[in-house]
């Protein structure tokens, strides 16, 4: 059966790396006792894989990985399972079955939402709040895009499907992600200082990711919103 894990990564665990989250799950999977699935062959693995990774240094409220478990446990008793294993600044939110033609999560992925804020002393001087509307207002918001071979400008407007202030001076955005088309939160900041001339200090804004969706049946749902809770 297929199964879509729902957690959270904040604290000090926001510097740990996609690899090494993928190997903490390998351990906390056998200490929780959760029967997961493993592959054939001379080398099995456990059969697990990881939405959108995160970056370095990002929290985040809404990450999923999806595993093929071998028999059935209650989303309430795996939950309670995980998080009794979870090392702080790490929890499990939800443990849901998937229809047996679901899509894994990682292909699935089609948008993200953030919340963006300053560190303390890094917020600029100016009234900023009030040109964040005329910054997404623009018909265009053309960047330079640099890879490692190339630099290009594009239009990143088509994007940005939401962007807004909320809670005073954090700034929320929905953002298109995924394999096709992947928009950074810093790259949308980095726009939107070059468009009121200034510049924000290295590492002067956090960032947590809200969630990540799906395009579904004509709108964008969260991954958690294609499985259900599995019962007593």
């Amino acid at each position: 059966m297929k199964i879509r894990i729902k957690f959270g990564k904040y604290g000090a665990m926001k510097f740990i790396g996609h690899l090494d989250i993928m190997r903490y799950f390998q351990k906390a999977m056998r200490r929780a006792g959760i029967p997961i699935s493993y592959s054939g062959g001379y080398s099995p693995h456990m059969i697990m894989s990881f939405a959108s990774p995160l970056g370095v240094g990002l929290t985040s409220g809404g990450e999923y990985m999806d595993i093929e478990a071998g028999e059935c446990l209650s989303s309430e008793e795996a939950v309670r399972r995980l998080n009794d294993v979870m090392v702080e600044g790490m929890k499990v939110f939800s443990y849901r079955l998937l229809p047996e033609d679901a899509g894994n999560a990682m292909s699935l992925v089609a948008a993200a939402d953030y919340l963006v804020s300053f560190r303390e002393g890094c917020a600029p001087a100016l009234a900023w709040q009030d040109r964040l509307h005329d910054f997404f207002s623009q018909t265009e918001i053309p960047i330079l895009k640099k890879t490692k071979k190339s630099e290009t400008v594009v239009d990143i407007k088509p994007l940005i499907h939401t962007l807004a202030l909320c809670e005073g001076d954090i700034i929320s955005m929905r953002l298109s992600a995924g394999s096709a088309d992947n928009l950074k939160p810093e790259l949308v900041m980095k726009a939107f200082a070059s468009f009121i001339g200034i510049e924000f200090p290295p590492f002067g804004i956090k960032i947590h990711r809200k969630d990540l969706y799906a395009w579904m049946e004509n709108s964008l749902l969260p991954l958690e919103a294609l499985g259900d809770n599995i019962g007593e």
